[in-house]
């Protein structure tokens, strides 16, 4: 079967190197990631992706479902990528609780449509992050301290499997693969929709608060005593930056699942740091949650790296806070904890998180800076590394990591014996294979 064939069977598009709009269609959202696949599918609906499935296992292609290509890895050399924006349907059903959503929906979408009937779902911080892959790698909320993983929250993933079959995969109906997409990644099917639970937001209360990088060991004490003992509803981010041509500065993102009264409070110890060049604290909806961080929404080239911390100690405090942060334009320190830490009892492949903070460094992975960045998040690694615990969230997994890294020994190999049972063939790869 060649892909003119394939053509003939889809309502989407097939694109081939060479053809117009292929390098953007194949382009992911991290623009220093390539992707030299044999092909990209536009699928209009399940059917198609379906088709493009079957048409995989027929002819030894692997296919890779990329929703909106944020994670990309690069990793899918002759493989097709599946691009599922199509699949763009949403469903509240306000008096459940509950969201139903295409494959190729984002969370700005989500909140928007769950906003207005007072409810959210576990959104992270960029409006323009898929929900399909955002859910499978886990999914780490602005909310998740108080509700845990997004994965946690699924009720049931219509998928095609590897043989090409659509099927709705639930605790009832299939446990073992249920458990698996839960935060396992999208290695064991291509997900065509999922149902998830969205949770109550009457009011929510958030926003950043910058000052000049001279202020950093006071907003970071401050960061400290605030987040000694929060409520669970509270989350706070720490940031150095270092924007091209600008000055140091240092800033916290704040989100408080609660009323402005309440979050104003939690926060007073703000106030008394002086000299704020912005404070943009407020009542939000959860329809602009995106606005806290106002992170790109646009392909752009970045390089990052993502850790989880055991501890604050003074080697990662001398590392962090004393050291410059250029080339790096961000070094930022998340408060998990909450819920992260606490096991659900009917709980995917994620599972708890006990360590209490999340690193994250961002560098511009522009080609003049490629070497400098990738060097001074490396030489980050090294200083601290008797405070990382070696394995970290697999939707901050990066091009040189594995999907080894993100799973205890006892879940990657029970990842495995499904990845090996249900698609033997490889037919359906992830940006991280369970089996890479």
């Amino acid at each position: 079967m060649t892909f003119e064939d394939l053509r003939a069977a889809l309502s989407g598009r097939v694109l081939l190197p060479g053809e117009h709009g292929f390098d953007a269609a194949a382009r992911p959202w991290t623009t220093t990631v390539t992707q030299p696949v044999a092909a990209v599918v536009r699928a209009a609906d399940a059917r198609d992706i379906a088709a493009v499935v079957a048409h995989a296992r027929r002819t030894g292609v692997p296919v890779i479902a990329q929703p909106t290509g944020h994670g990309a890895s690069g990793a899918i050399e002759d493989a097709i990528l599946l691009r599922t924006g199509g699949l763009d349907s949403i469903e509240i059903d306000a008096d459940r609780r509950v969201a139903k959503v295409g494959a190729g929906v984002n969370w700005g979408a989500v909140q928007a449509a769950a906003a207005a009937h007072g409810l959210t779902g576990l959104a992270g911080s960029n409006p323009a992050v898929g929900v399909t892959g955002y859910t499978l790698g886990g999914g780490l909320s602005w909310f998740s301290r108080k509700y845990g993983w997004a994965s946690d929250a699924v009720r049931a993933f219509e998928i095609v499997d590897a043989e090409g079959i659509q099927t709705r995969v639930s605790a009832a109906d299939d446990p073992e693969l249920f458990w698996a997409l839960r935060g396992g990644g999208g290695d064991f099917a291509v997900v065509t929709a999922l149902e998830f639970d969205l949770f109550p937001a009457p009011a929510l209360y958030g926003g950043r608060v910058m000052w000049h990088g001279a202020r950093t060991a006071e907003v970071f004490e401050a960061f400290q005593e605030i987040t000694a003992d929060v409520p669970d509803e509270l989350s706070v981010w720490f940031h150095r930056f270092q924007f091209p041509d600008a000055p140091p500065m240092v800033a916290l993102d704040v989100a408080y699942l609660g009323d402005a009264e309440a979050g104003r409070s939690l926060l007073t110890r703000l106030d008394a740091i002086e000299g704020p060049i912005a404070d943009q604290r407020g009542a939000l909806s959860v329809a602009n949650l995106g606005d806290i961080t106002a992170e790109p929404t646009d392909p752009s080239p970045s390089l990052s790296r993502g850790e989880l911390l055991t501890d604050l100690g003074d080697a990662v405090v001398k590392t962090l806070l004393d050291e410059p942060v250029a080339p790096l334009v961000d070094i930022q320190i998340r408060r998990l904890g909450g819920a992260l830490a606490r096991a659900a009892t009917d709980g995917g492949a994620r599972g708890p998180v006990t360590e209490p903070y999340l690193l994250y460094a961002l560098g511009l992975g522009l080609p003049h800076l490629t070497a400098a960045v990738t060097a001074r998040r490396a030489e980050i690694v090294d200083a601290i590394g008797a405070h990382i615990s070696g394995r970290k969230p697999y939707t901050f997994l990066t091009p040189e990591e594995t999907a080894a890294a993100a799973f205890d020994e006892s879940t990657l190999a029970r990842l495995r014996e499904i990845k090996r049972a249900r698609d033997p063939r490889s037919v359906i790869r992830s940006n991280y294979p369970v089996l890479g």
